[in-house]
C-alpha cells in the first residue's frame, strides 16, 4: 500500500489551502496575498516658508528690542557695536518716529517708536505666515 493518500483522503491540515474545507480557517502565514502598508503624508502648507518669514520677522524685532534696550539704558553710541545696531535699525524705526513722543532724558530714552515698531513688525510677520499657509493648503483643506 502506498503511504501517501489521495487529497480528499488527508487530513484537512495537510491538503493545500484551495482544497480545504470552507469551514476550516486558513492560518495567516499560509495566506497567498501578502499584505503591505502603504503610509502616504498628507500634503501640507508650506512650512519652510512660513519658518523663514518667522526666521526674519523675529530678527528684526530683536534687532529693534536690543536697539529700545539700549535707548532705555543709555548705551553709549560710541561704541562700534551700540552704533551698529543703531544704525541697523534705525531704518526699521523711522516710519514710527513722531507717533508717540519720546520720554527721559538725553542718555535714557524712552523710545515709543521702537516699541510700536515690534507690534507692527510682528502682526506683519503672522499675516504672511497665515497668507502662506492659506494659499499653499491643500484644496479641500482648512489651514491649521
Amino acid at each position: 500500500m502506498s503511504s501517501q493518500q489521495p487529497p480528499s483522503q488527508q487530513p484537512p491540515s495537510q491538503q493545500p489551502p484551495s482544497q480545504q474545507p470552507a469551514s476550516v480557517p486558513v492560518p495567516a502565514s499560509a495566506s497567498p496575498v501578502e499584505r503591505t502598508s502603504v503610509v502616504t503624508e498628507q500634503p501640507r502648507y508650506n512650512f519652510r516658508a512660513a519658518a523663514v518669514v518667522g526666521f526674519v520677522v523675529g530678527a528684526v524685532d530683536i534687532l529693534i528690542a536690543a536697539r529700545f534696550l539700549g535707548k532705555l539704558l543709555g548705551a553709549s553710541s560710541q561704541s562700534a557695536f551700540v552704533h551698529f545696531i543703531y544704525q541697523l535699525s534705525g531704518v526699521m524705526v523711522a516710519p514710527y518716529k513722531g507717533i508717540f513722543g519720546d520720554t527721559g532724558t538725553n542718555t535714557n530714552t524712552f523710545e515709543s517708536a521702537s516699541l510700536v515698531a515690534i507690534v507692527v513688525y510682528a502682526v506683519i510677520g503672522w499675516g504672511l505666515v497665515v497668507l502662506i499657509r492659506i494659499v499653499t493648503a491643500p484644496k479641500g483643506t482648512k489651514p491649521e
